[in-house]
């Protein structure tokens, strides 16, 4: 039992360490790992479990992990495929913070950081442009005070909250107006 867990702690702890892009990025090599190496589960039933782990919040990575150790080996088997799909994100992402703040206060690194600023924004802000292109022409206006809103410092909550009510009204005004009340 102890080999069983090692071994599957083990593949897990290989896919993590070398798998870059997220948990779709993962998926191939952990179908091959579970399906075609170790012969852990079934093709179709390697398909129902990515259904289940799209479906679960969290990483879907992680949620595959658990499911395939979980049918493996019970709960020491989720825990275990799970401590070996986490761990090498968890010890690369300490040595970053470790490194960092070691060198947070040189100078030289500081103006580095503060001049990948505007990259950081520009890489956010691209997704939610293209998203707002397919937007009505009223919707810009929404998303502008909201982008603003969320520019001056006004808290995410009440943002959302506001938009909730927005989309609440725009929905009982368009019902209103189709049945003609």
């Amino acid at each position: 039992m102890v080999r069983q867990l090692f071994t599957l702690f083990a593949s897990f702890f290989r896919i993590g360490c070398f798998t870059f892009g997220g948990g779709y990025a993962m998926i191939p090599i952990i179908q091959r790992e579970m399906i075609d190496r170790r012969r852990w589960v079934e093709a179709e039933e390697f398909i129902d479990l990515l259904a289940v782990a799209q479906s679960a919040p969290g990483p879907m990575a992680v949620n595959v992990s658990i499911l395939v150790g979980y049918k493996i080996l019970g709960t020491r088997g989720a825990v275990a495929a799970f401590f070996g799909t986490v761990l090498p994100s968890f010890v690369i992402l300490l040595g970053v913070a470790i490194f960092f703040s070691r060198i947070n206060e040189n100078p030289t690194v500081r103006s580095i950081f503060n001049g990948m600023r505007p990259a950081v924004v520009a890489l956010i802000l691209q997704p939610v442009f293209s998203f707002a292109r397919g937007m009505k022409y009223w919707e810009y206006g929404v998303f502008i005070l909201l982008a603003g809103a969320i520019w001056l410092g006004l808290s995410p909550v009440w943002c959302i909250a506001g938009g909730i009510l927005v989309g609440v009204g725009r929905a009982w005004w368009a019902t209103k107006r189709f049945n003609g009340k």
